[in-house]
């Protein structure tokens, strides 16, 4: 006679430990989505134009 309940048990054991793994995977990334999401790209143009309005000057788009 053969033992199978340790083939059984090993199955539920890996199928329990990548549910985990998949469950912590897919909150990480979600977290990360939400901290992208309220990131924005700030360009050295843009960042000029707030330096200029935070000093009360003005400058048009070209600049001048």
């Amino acid at each position: 006679m053969t033992d199978t309940s340790g083939k059984g048990d090993a199955k539920s054991v890996r199928e329990a430990r990548l549910k985990s793994a998949l469950r912590d995977n897919l909150k990480r990334r979600k977290s990360q989505a939400r901290g992208r999401a309220g990131m924005a790209i700030v360009t050295p143009d843009d960042d000029a134009r707030l330096r200029d309005q935070d000093s009360g000057t003005q400058q048009d788009e070209d600049g001048r």
